[in-house]
């Protein structure tokens, strides 16, 4: 069936047209449902019907589709009646616990790359790995396939390391330092991240604050060949493109199966030509991994996976149970990592953990003493000139410090209301009021910790303050902190069995 395309600025959360109530019959359908775009490009559809917006023979299209399919007003389109797309069986083999061939495995990336299955059946096999797993066959073909979907980088020298946090900790911000540090040391480290999906910063958030990251292919190589290293987006290359889809997916699920993360992960490894990683896995109460068996699984599905994909893989089991250093959000962090280069006192577990990690890469190249080596080269402040380097490379400022970054112009105070230690900290809570504040997207919204777990802390002492660059922002992320409590002070008995147990108050006292 061929329809002349109108397009009026409609807006659709999911690819959909509307056509004429008479032209229902020719795509043999009696209601809404799905259907094929045929030309310019293969896309499956949801169909609606109007009797009164459209003459017979048109269709309504949402830009989001004019883009996609580069079609004008009054351009022509062809749309055929609604056929089972391969993958949909496949979907259903997954949800039976039928293990997946690699073939089938491709050919389920390619429909959702091609936007042949809508995204409630997406949703269908991401709930089936997330509760059905798979095997280490099928993430290894997982793992292929994904990689088959993008860009393949190849460096004229090598070989590639790579390192990679799988998150769920916030204030994470070492990637840079374990960058410098590995590139001041000689090594080759093109180091592609992420932006923030439900955390309050990703480490491209806050590296964006000072430097360009949306780099090509060709950029990024030419900046880690002549540098040693790049602090790049990996959103901005075609690397594993079917990634993001499958993202838009699980977010709004609130799922991330272990599968899908590894294979994900290590398929813009592949991309990159990474032949020795290091993995961070943080562990702790809510971060992704709770406890130290499911750490040590997972890293060993790692090696293994490394292994398999000819890659050499060394993890790290990390502290996860608090932030690490002071800072959440992107310019505090940003700060917050640049003083650790600058060697500032007082930021002595984010010097131990880059060191650590740094320490681990080194050791993969042949050098002994790794962390003796990479804390030499931070404490010398060559780790500090090779962060400036790769910062102007990538367009920022050659001279740049920590007191160049501007946080959040509106801050509020949080004090203690009783003497204690700091028990616990809860991550997620701190995460959902820095999000508040306007992390991510607002770069200078977030939080800088005070006290954290096992410091004393008095009555009236300063717990924590908060920053935003919007005042209204700032007071509900000041409520949702005085709800939250997300630091428990108590004394060294940590329970007491009465009538009224209660957490720590806090009190506020604000400026801007």
């Amino acid at each position: 069936m061929i329809l002349r395309v109108k397009g009026k600025g409609l807006e659709s959360s999911s690819p959909r047209l509307v056509i004429h109530q008479a032209d229902m019959m020719g795509l043999e359908m009696s209601g809404p449902g799905m259907a094929s775009i045929v030309q310019p490009k293969e896309m499956r559809v949801r169909i609606g019907s109007t009797s009164t917006l459209l003459d017979p023979g048109e269709v309504l299209v949402p830009d989001s589709v004019m883009i996609l399919q580069g079609l004008g007003d009054g351009d022509l389109l062809e749309l055929r009646p609604p056929e089972l797309p391969r993958s949909v069986k496949l979907i259903k083999k997954t949800m039976d616990r039928v293990p997946l061939s690699s073939p089938e495995m491709f050919i389920v990336l390619e429909d959702i790359m091609q936007g042949r299955i809508s995204k409630g059946e997406i949703a269908a096999w991401l709930t089936a790995l997330y509760v059905n797993g798979l095997s280490e066959e099928e993430v290894y073909d997982l793992t292929l396939a994904m990689t088959g979907t993008g860009d393949v980088l190849e460096f004229e020298r090598g070989p590639v390391f790579d390192f990679h946090s799988i998150g769920g900790v916030p204030g994470n911000k070492v990637t840079p330092i374990v960058v410098s540090i590995a590139a001041e040391a000689g090594l080759l480290l093109p180091k592609t991240s992420s932006r923030a999906i439900s955390s309050a910063c990703g480490t491209a958030d806050f590296v964006e604050v000072f430097c360009d990251i949306e780099l090509g292919g060709s950029r990024i190589k030419e900046i880690s060949q002549r540098t040693g290293g790049v602090f790049a987006w990996g959103g901005a290359m075609n690397l594993t493109p079917v990634n993001g889809l499958i993202i838009e997916t699980q977010y709004p699920l609130g799922i991330d199966p272990q599968s899908i993360m590894m294979a994900s992960i290590m398929s813009k490894k592949m991309a990159m030509g990474a032949k020795r990683l290091v993995m961070d896995i943080p562990m702790g109460p809510g971060t992704k991994i709770g406890n130290i068996d499911d750490a040590t699984r997972f890293a060993q599905s790692f090696i293994s996976l490394g292994r398999r994909l000819g890659m050499e893989v060394e993890c790290a089991v990390t502290d996860g149970r608090q932030p690490l250093g002071t800072a959440i959000g992107p310019a505090l962090e940003a700060r917050e990592c640049i003083r650790a280069l600058e060697c500032e006192r007082g930021l002595k577990d984010v010097v131990e953990k880059a060191s650590e990690l740094a320490g681990m890469l080194l050791e993969m190249s042949g050098m002994h003493d790794g962390t003796a080596r990479a804390m030499e080269i931070l404490q010398s402040g060559r780790a500090l000139a090779k962060f400036r380097e790769i910062v102007s490379a990538q367009g920022g400022d050659p001279g740049i410090s920590s007191d160049d970054i501007s946080v959040g112009k509106h801050s509020i105070e949080l004090f203690a209301r009783r003497s204690g230690y700091v028990n616990s900290i809860a991550n997620k809570s701190l995460v959902a009021i820095a999000r508040t504040a306007g992390a991510p997207r607002f770069k200078g919204g977030g939080i800088i910790l005070h006290k954290k777990i096992d410091q004393r802390v008095e009555e009236g002492e300063l717990l924590m303050t908060l920053y935003s660059d919007n005042k209204e922002k700032l007071d509900r992320a000041m409520g949702m902190a005085m709800k939250m409590k997300p630091l428990w002070v108590g004394g060294l008995v940590l329970e007491k069995k009465s009538h009224d147990v209660r957490g720590a108050g806090i009190s506020r006292n604000g400026h801007s």
